[in-house]
C-alpha cells in the first residue's frame, strides 16, 4: 500500500473513520465524497481501511488458534467494517471514473491519424449495373460516382490519391484522466482486490468505461447496427456508412482502444489476477465486437460489381489495422478479437474475388439492345472502362487476392454466348492482368452484338470505332492500366477501331465514289463519239442525291472524341475531295454548256469541304447552317 504506515493509526480510529464515512448511516456522508475533499482526509481514510485490513488478517490466524467467542465477535465486527468500507470504495471508484467518463476529442485526432498515418484512396462506388438510355451527345466530362447516386453514363474518371495500406504500427495512446486522478483509482483497486472485492471492481471498472467508450463510438459515427439491419441497408446508405466506419475503426483501434488498455494498465498492472487485461476486455469486447460485426455483414452480404471497392477498402483498412489489433488485444482472453479480424479479412478477400466474378459475367450478359443514338460511345463502355481504371489503381490489393486466371470460354466449344482468350499470347501477366484483358475481350463481344441492332451498317462500324478508340484512351490514359494490359494488346485494339474507320469509309464512300468513276460516260459510234450528257447528267444526279443522304444522315452522328473526329473527316476528305475535283475538271463543261447547269453541278470542291464539318458532330445540317451564319 503506497502510504504512511498504518500503525498511527489505531483499530478504534479507524473503525471510527470507516462508520462515518457509511452512506447508509450518515446524510454527510451521502452527499459528500471522499476523494473530492483534501489529500489528508483521503489518506486518512485509507490508512483506516488498511489498518481494519490488517486487524481482519490479524483476527483470521487468531480465529484458527482461538475459537471462543470474544474472537469470532470481533471477527464479525472486523467484516463488518470491511463491507462497509468495500461499499464506500466502490462509490468512490465509480465517482472518479464518471467524473473523467467523457468521451475522446475525435475531430483534431482523426485529421492526425488520417494525415499522418494513412491516407484511403478516393474510391469510387457505382450505382446498379444496368444500362439507361441517358446518352450523351457531346464530348463528356467524365466524373465518377462517389456516393452511387448518379446515372449509369455519368460514371467516369476522376482524379484519385492512391496510398499504400501497408503502414507500420500507428498506434497513438492519449490521457484519458489526469495522473492525480489514476493513482486514486489504483489506491482504491489495490484495496477493494486485497480485500476479495475484485469482481465488483472490475464491473464497476467496466460498466463506468464501456459508458465512455460507447459515447466515443457515437461521436465517431459507430452505430450500434445488427448484421441483419446492416445487410437490409440501402447500398446507398450503406456506402456512406462504410466511409465512416473506415476512419472510425483508425481511430477505435489506434487510439480508443489502445488508450483503454494504458489506462487499464496504469490502475490494475501487477495487481494480480489479470486485473488490468480483465477490466480491458470489460471495456472494450462488446464495442470491438461491434465494430467488427459491421466489417463482417459487409463481407457476407450480396456480392454486387458496384460494392466492390469499398470491399477492398475495408479489407486494405482492416489489414493494415491488424498488427496494432494483435498489439492491443494481446492477451489470451482478448483472442476471439484477433481470430474475429483475421477471419473478416479473409471473407472481405473472397467476397472481392467474387465480385470481379460478378462484374465480369454482368459485362457479358448486359442485355440491352437499344442501339445508343449517333453511334456514340455506349454507356457500359463507360462503366466498365472506369470500373476497369479503378481495378488497376487496387493492383496492389486484387494482385495479391487474383491468384487464377479467368474463367473463359473454349475455343472447341458450341458455345457462341461466349468469346475465347489465348492465354499463350499472355505468358508473362499475372492473374489480375489477364482479368482485366478478359474484361476488355469481353466488352468488345458483347459491344459487337450491340453493333448488330444498327440497320445501318456504316453506323455499326462507326459505332466500334467510337468503343473501342475509348478503350485505347482509357488505357492510354492510366498508366497503372496500361502497364498491367501491356503494349502488344494495346496494339491489337487501336488496329481494331483503325479497322472498323476503314470499314466505315468503305461502307458509306464506295458507293458515293463509284458515282465519279469515267466508265459508262463514252460512247462511240458511226456518227459520233465523245461524253453522254445524259449519261453524265444522271451521274452528277446520283452524286447529288447520295451525298446529300450521306450529310443529313451522318451529320446527326457523333465522335465525341475531337482527335478523332478531325481524323476522319480528313481521311474521308482525301478519298472524297481530289475524286470530285478531277471528275468535275473533266466533265464540268459538258454540263455547263448545256441547259440548266445548277440542276447537277450542285456542289463546289468548297462546298464539299465546308460540308464535311458538319459530319459527326451530333447536330442536324440545318443546326449547322444556323451556326456558321451566327
Amino acid at each position: 500500500m503506497e502510504l504512511p504506515e498504518t500503525d498511527s493509526v489505531s483499530y478504534e480510529t479507524a473503525e471510527h473513520i470507516i462508520l462515518r464515512w457509511d452512506s447508509t448511516a450518515s446524510d454527510d456522508a451521502r452527499v459528500r465524497m471522499i476523494f473530492e475533499g483534501d489529500r489528508q482526509e483521503i489518506d486518512l481514510y485509507l490508512q483506516a481501511v488498511d489498518r481494519i485490513q490488517l486487524s481482519m488478517e490479524s483476527t483470521t490466524l487468531s480465529d484458527d488458534d482461538d475459537g471462543t467467542a470474544g474472537v469470532h465477535d470481533q471477527s464479525k465486527k472486523i467484516n463488518t467494517a470491511i463491507q462497509i468500507a468495500m461499499a464506500r470504495l466502490e462509490d468512490e471508484f465509480r465517482n472518479i471514473l464518471i467524473f473523467h467518463a467523457s468521451p475522446i476529442e475525435t475531430e483534431s485526432l482523426t485529421e492526425s491519424i488520417s494525415s499522418n498515418h494513412l491516407t484511403p484512396r478516393t474510391s469510387a462506388s457505382f450505382s446498379e449495373f444496368s444500362v439507361t438510355n441517358d446518352y450523351r451527345t457531346r464530348d463528356e466530362d467524365d466524373a465518377i460516382s462517389r456516393d452511387g447516386s448518379s446515372s449509369l453514363s455519368e460514371q467516369g474518371e476522376s482524379s484519385r490519391t492512391i496510398s499504400s495500406y501497408r503502414s507500420m504500427s500507428s498506434i497513438r495512446e492519449i490521457d484519458l484522466m489526469p495522473s492525480d486522478s489514476i493513482c486514486d483509482l489504483r489506491s482504491i483497486a489495490e484495496r477493494m482486490i486485497s480485500a476479495g472485492y475484485f469482481r465488483e471492481c472490475v464491473q464497476v471498472y467496466g460498466s463506468v468505461r464501456k459508458s465512455a467508450v460507447d459515447a466515443s463510438f457515437k461521436k465517431l459515427g459507430v452505430e450500434k447496427l445488427s448484421i441483419g439491419d446492416i445487410q437490409r441497408l440501402e447500398w446507398e446508405a450503406l456506402n456512406a456508412k462504410i466511409g465512416k466506419w473506415i476512419r472510425a475503426a483508425k481511430m477505435c483501434v489506434r487510439v480508443l482502444f489502445a488508450s483503454e488498455k494504458r489506462l487499464c494498465e496504469q490502475i490494475f498492472e501487477g495487481l494480480g489476477t489479470a486485473a488490468d487485461e480483465a477490466c480491458f476486455m470489460e471495456t472494450v469486447k462488446g464495442p470491438a465486437i461491434q465494430l467488427l460485426n459491421f466489417a463482417e455483414a459487409i463481407s457476407v452480404s450480396r456480392r454486387a460489381p458496384e460494392k466492390l471497392f469499398k470491399i477492398l477498402d475495408l479489407h486494405d483498412t482492416l489489414l493494415d489495422l491488424l498488427p496494432d489489433i494483435d498489439a492491443v488485444f494481446e492477451g489470451t482472453s482478448a483472442e476471439t478479437i484477433r481470430v474475429q479480424a483475421t477471419e473478416i479479412i479473409s471473407k472481405l478477400a473472397e467476397a472481392a474475388r467474387g465480385m470481379l466474378n460478378e462484374f465480369e459475367n454482368a459485362v457479358l450478359r448486359e442485355p440491352s439492345r437499344v442501339p445508343v443514338p449517333g453511334g456514340t460511345i455506349h454507356p457500359l463502355t463507360r462503366y466498365v472502362m472506369n470500373y476497369t481504371s479503378l481495378i488497376s489503381d487496387y493492383k496492389q490489393t486484387l494482385g495479391e487476392l487474383i491468384v487464377s486466371r479467368p474463367a473463359t470460354g473454349s475455343r472447341y466449344s458450341d458455345d457462341l454466348s461466349t468469346p475465347d482468350m489465348d492465354f499463350t499470347e499472355h505468358e508473362e501477366q499475372s492473374p489480375l492482368a489477364l482479368h482485366l484483358i478478359w474484361i476488355i475481350v469481353i466488352l468488345q463481344f458483347n459491344l459487337e452484338g450491340k453493333s448488330k441492332h444498327y440497320k445501318d451498317t456504316s453506323l455499326a462500324h462507326l459505332f466500334v470505332m467510337n468503343n473501342v478508340h475509348y478503350i485505347v484512351q482509357k488505357i492510354k490514359g492510366s498508366p497503372e492500366l496500361r502497364e498491367m494490359i501491356g503494349d502488344n494488346y494495346l496494339k491489337k485494339l487501336t488496329a481494331k477501331f483503325r479497322q472498323a474507320a476503314t470499314s466505315y469509309q468503305r461502307a458509306t464512300w464506295v458507293g458515293v465514289l463509284y458515282c465519279l468513276r469515267d466508265e459508262g460516260l463514252h460512247v462511240s459510234g458511226s456518227f459520233s463519239s465523245g461524253v453522254s450528257k445524259t449519261a453524265l447528267r444522271d451521274r452528277f444526279k446520283s452524286f447529288n442525291a447520295m451525298f446529300e443522304e450521306v450529310h443529313r444522315t451522318q451529320a446527326l452522328w457523333l465522335i465525341p472524341d475531337t482527335q478523332l473526329r478531325e481524323e476522319l473527316r480528313i481521311s474521308i476528305s482525301e478519298l472524297l475531295i481530289p475524286a470530285y475535283r478531277s471528275f468535275l475538271g473533266r466533265y464540268r463543261t459538258h454540263i455547263e454548256s448545256g441547259r440548266h447547269p445548277e440542276n447537277y453541278i450542285k456542289y463546289s470542291v468548297e462546298d464539299l469541304e465546308t460540308a464535311l464539318l458538319d459530319f459527326f458532330e451530333g447536330y442536324a445540317v440545318s443546326q449547322h447552317s444556323r451556326r456558321r451564319s451566327q
